[in-house]
């Protein structure tokens, strides 16, 4: 009990003072369950970068596209790929309210990247990389000017994903070496993701009409089929119709958030 209320206690102390929380570890291995690079609609070779990295491991990767294609997933399978540990980052875990922190987080998190030999991946990079001209206050140039120094001495491998690269500033895109862009299922792999996943899920083999009918799933995404797979364990699907019709729900709800929600 002693132990367990002083881990509890510096760690409270440690997080106030803006250090990572000294019981829970930043590392972490490949994310768990069954991933398949060719469900990713990337132009890019994915297999022959991560063997050129593994080579050579030095250099800075901008993946953008619409949320849930794949690109935090790639970070994971390409650390995994290449025998190397993850240390994933998210908006929340390096902003502070506090004048200043926010830099010395950024600047700490590269320090434990380098120092454990992890690929560094900074989910939604573009809280932190936005366009200049468009900023209010002199905080926020600061902890872009951070953000863009330590991406250019970074000695590793670094993963940076957003889904708006529209609204990164114009400097740090000369920063990446390499800049991927993740689409959304073609038709083809729409269908073999539907079929692998009725496979995985224990259902009955989906008919031809079903097959047939991901050809109009065009703004469908791996994420949607994980998503629609976590309630299945709590909502099971009775056949593959069913499990088809959820995920096409689930990718068009995409669609309609820009629609108005509320009274009219």
């Amino acid at each position: 009990e002693r132990d367990a209320a002083l881990t509890h206690v510096i760690s409270g102390i440690m997080k106030a003072q803006g250090h990572p929380d000294p019981a829970k570890s930043s590392i972490q291995a490949v994310q768990p369950g069954i991933y398949d690079i060719g469900h990713l609609n990337t132009s890019a070779d994915l297999q022959q970068i991560a063997a050129n990295l593994a080579k050579s491991p030095s250099a800075r990767l901008c993946l953008y596209g619409p949320p849930g294609t794949g690109k935090t997933s790639f970070g994971h399978w390409l650390a995994n790929e290449i025998g190397q540990p993850l240390l994933l980052c998210k908006a929340s875990d390096l902003l502070s309210p506090f004048l200043g922190m926010t830099e010395q987080k950024i600047a700490r998190t590269f320090e434990s990247a380098k120092q454990e030999g992890a690929v560094l991946l900074i989910d939604e990079v573009d809280s932190f990389l936005r366009d200049r001209t468009q900023t209010q206050h002199s905080w926020e140039v600061t902890q872009i000017n951070e953000m863009l120094t330590q991406i250019e001495s970074f000695p590793g491998i670094l993963i940076a994903s957003t889904n708006l690269i529209d609204q990164l500033d114009p400097a740090s895109m000369r920063r990446f070496d390499i800049k991927l862009h993740f689409g959304y299922l073609l038709p083809e792999q729409a269908r073999i993701l539907f079929a692998s996943y009725c496979e995985n899920l224990g259902l009955p083999q989906p008919t031809s009409v079903d097959l047939d009918l991901t050809a109009s799933m065009d703004v469908s995404t791996p994420g949607d089929f994980a998503a629609v797979a976590r309630q299945h364990r709590f909502q099971p699907f009775r056949d593959a119709s069913g499990l088809l019709q959820s995920v096409i729900a689930e990718s068009e709800m995409k669609t309609n958030r820009s629609r108005r929600i509320g009274f009219q």
